[in-house]
């Protein structure tokens, strides 16, 4: 059994995979979802009349034997095949799992299905029907190191300017692990930049920074400075404007790992009987250069106790903010915030 195809490799090269018979988009990413339909799509219909050879149904009031009839139905106009989607088909896919499994086997050579699910197990016989004849494509944020890589090769591909490493990582930071934000942003720099032009920190700072961002920023500096009050009268007012607190912990965590990195190569120096040297220590756990200051301040504050326990503390929070804890999500937030903001541990 093959592992489905990422929806992020998929998108980096659509035309290496051709739209087979039946094809699933599983996964909770929005924009992957959109963009890697807008590609089967191009892929199936081509340009032009094409699109009227597209039909879309809604997966809680599809009825198989419809979605069937339309895959039978020959391509109208320029197209070689129809293009059938049924969108929130988790529900379809449980209502006709045994009827869709011999579809796949014997699939209209007149049309191309897509099923689009949040939920794809992989211990079905569908699962493997699909995995046979067809293909699946995971849309799931990735990673954070493949995040800003895609993110750059994005930049590049669609918005036509380039991302250095560092950029990629202040968008992620400042936006959060949100693909349809991070390029909504993107093509926003675009518009000011040459086509081919490289989009400096500076720029990002400028155009990118919406209050929100700006306002989680100056939450964690608080908390990093000593301030809990004004550290949590910014959190205060992110939720009330509607922000996920995963979502919140997101964008500070790449932050705070960088400097949970540093305290440990600061121990590790210390541990060999060498002196460590703080701005190196930064640089080396991926502190920029343009915040390598502020963040010398921070983690003396911060102290080698408190920079130790920084791991550990983010695990707790993103634990206890899925589901791990009875409390709250404001109180697990401002329990992180207050432990941020006390004086060293002695």
């Amino acid at each position: 059994m093959s592992k489905p195809l990422d929806a992020v490799d998929y998108l980096a090269d659509p035309k290496k995979h051709p739209c087979p018979a039946v094809c699933v988009l599983f996964g909770d990413e929005a924009f992957l979802h959109r963009e890697a339909l807008a590609e089967l799509r191009r892929g199936v219909l081509g340009a032009g009349d094409g699109e009227f050879s597209l039909t879309v149904f809604e997966g809680p009031r599809a009825a198989l034997a419809d979605v069937f009839e339309e895959l039978a139905t020959r391509a109208m106009f320029g197209a070689e095949r129809r293009l059938v989607v049924v969108e929130d088909a988790d529900d379809f896919v449980t209502r006709y799992r045994p009827e869709l499994e011999d579809y796949v086997a014997r699939p209209s050579p007149t049309g191309a299905l897509v099923l689009q699910v949040k939920s794809w197990p992989s211990n079905t016989r569908l699962f493997k029907a699909v995995d046979a004849a067809g293909v699946a494509i995971a849309c799931t944020a990735p990673t954070a190191g493949k995040l800003t890589r895609w993110l750059a090769a994005w930049a590049k591909r669609v918005h036509r300017v380039e991302l250095t490493g560092a950029v990629a990582e202040l968008l992620v930071e400042m936006i959060g692990p949100e693909l349809g934000l991070l390029d909504q942003a993107v093509a926003k720099l675009a518009v000011a930049s040459a086509p081919g032009g490289r989009i400096s920190p500076e720029t990002v700072a400028q155009m990118v920074g919406t209050w929100r961002a700006k306002t989680t920023w100056d939450m964690l500096d608080a908390a990093l400075d000593g301030k809990p009050r004004d550290a949590l009268t910014q959190l205060d007012r992110l939720l009330l404007a509607g922000e996920n607190p995963i979502a919140l912990l997101a964008q500070i965590s790449a932050s705070l790992r960088r400097l949970a990195a540093a305290t440990r190569l600061i121990l590790q120096t210390e541990a060999s009987g060498r002196r460590p040297v703080l701005g190196a220590a930064l640089e080396q756990a991926g502190v920029k250069r343009f915040v390598l200051e502020k963040s010398q301040q921070q983690l003396r504050r911060l102290g080698r106790r408190r920079g130790a326990r920084l791991y550990r503390w983010l695990l707790q929070t993103d634990l206890a903010l899925k589901g791990d804890s009875r409390l709250p999500p404001r109180l697990v937030l401002e329990t992180l915030l207050v432990r941020l903001s006390a004086a060293e541990l002695k």
